[in-house]
């Protein structure tokens, strides 16, 4: 379904609309971060595989991150940073980063559909591991293959999600990226909903906790 999404609406705009996410751009948060990558002038087959983010796409924890807040936001992306604010040392403030738009990736009616397949994967699907009683919890699964030779190669698990309150408060989004390469596990047991969505989980439920 995915690929087939993906080639029907072409390279151009599958690429288009993930730069509106944020790729191809590299971020300072205040630190360089590396661009997530859509290249260009794919073909038919590169460009059905970025629909299942394969082939020659490329991204990272902080892009993806991104992208989950943005379609939990209603499709607009905020600019990303990590540090909130500097205070001196009787926390009187320096410095406070306000938040910054980076557009409308996609429209609110395109984010809220995705928001409902991501919160069903939550309450009946492969991320049920991420439910937090009590919280709208919207997630997504994966594995991504490294690699030329990826026969003997385990894969990358992912794992993205998103919590937000009742209240309307702001969602806390997660991106969770593991390498599997040190781990004493079997290369059927990789996978973002068995080893992601429980760190998502505890992350969400932290932030959660700490608002005010």
């Amino acid at each position: 379904m995915f690929l087939d999404a993906a080639l029907q609406t072409g390279s151009d705009r599958m690429r288009q609309t993930a730069e509106k996410f944020g790729f191809n751009n590299e971020h300072f948060i205040p630190v360089r971060s590396a661009k997530a990558t859509y290249p260009d002038r794919l073909d038919k087959p590169q460009t059905a595989l970025t629909g299942m983010g394969q082939g020659s796409l490329s991204s990272t924890p902080i892009q993806m991150a991104m992208v989950t807040a943005g379609l939990a936001n209603d499709g607009k992306v905020m600019k990303p940073y990590l540090v909130e604010q500097i205070n001196r040392p009787d926390l009187s403030v320096i410095e406070k980063t306000e938040p910054e738009s980076l557009g409308q990736a996609v429209s609110e009616r395109t984010a809220k559909t995705v928001q409902d397949m991501m919160e069903h994967t939550v309450r009946e699907g492969t991320a049920d591991q991420a439910q937090i009683p009590g919280t709208t919890v919207g997630g997504k699964p994966g594995t991504a293959q490294h690699g030329a030779d990826v026969r003997d190669e385990r894969p990358y698990a992912w794992f993205v999600s998103y919590a937000k309150d009742k209240d309307g408060s702001p969602p806390v989004a997660v991106a969770v990226f593991i390498d599997p390469k040190d781990m004493d596990i079997s290369r059927s047991d990789i996978g973002g909903g068995r080893l992601g969505a429980p760190i998502a989980k505890a992350v969400m439920n932290a932030v959660l906790k700490s608002t005010p």
